[in-house]
């Protein structure tokens, strides 16, 4: 994991190498059952150079204790490393030139559980495992037994928790969607 630190801290494969302050690969347990994928840094994880730190990290921190998961028991990670400017999504050249970080911290941590934060990092997962449906309010909360990489394992996608800083629907949908998550953990 280090050697991907690293790379990424010299990678210059698409433009947003330019405008980080810090890239963010990720952090957590390298023997976790469960992996989190956002799609990218935003403001406050490109000032820290740590995953899920802001608003909506908050969230999410509050997701996994209300459900008994320690944040230090799990991984947090983004397709893309480096914030994109205004925090627009990630285009699909800078998602592309990226994924391979992705893959090889997937490789290393052998997940049991991947949960996609969201509609950019559900929809590339969800593409990657070949699974046309990837609309996130029809697939969110699902269960998909899937194999990638090599890999395989139980995908459930979420809402992402910034989504339920605007709608507190989402909080909600979140929250069923977290249960289905801690049933998953209780199984392994």
């Amino acid at each position: 994991m280090k050697k991907i630190t690293d790379e990424v801290l010299n990678c210059n494969k698409c433009e947003l190498w330019l405008y980080r302050k810090n890239p963010v690969t990720g952090q957590g347990s390298l023997n976790a059952p469960i992996v989190f994928i956002g799609e990218a840094p935003g403001r406050n994880e490109d000032i820290n150079g740590l995953p899920f730190v802001g608003s909506a990290g908050r969230i999410l921190d509050e997701l996994l204790k209300e459900n008994g998961i320690s944040r230090k028991e799990v991984y947090i990670t983004n397709i893309v490393k480096c914030r994109p400017p205004r925090n627009r999504a990630p285009k699909t050249s800078e998602v592309k030139s990226c994924s391979h970080f992705l893959e090889r911290q997937l490789r290393i941590i052998q997940p049991k559980i991947v949960v996609t934060l969201g509609r950019h990092s559900t929809a590339h997962i969800l593409s990657e495992a070949g699974v046309e449906d990837d609309n996130i309010s029809s697939v969110h909360g699902r269960k998909f037994t899937t194999e990638l990489f090599g890999m395989k394992f139980t995908l459930i996608p979420v809402f992402h928790p910034a989504a339920a800083l605007y709608n507190p629907k989402y909080k909600t949908a979140l929250e069923k969607d977290f249960q289905i998550i801690k049933n998953e953990i209780e199984k392994l």
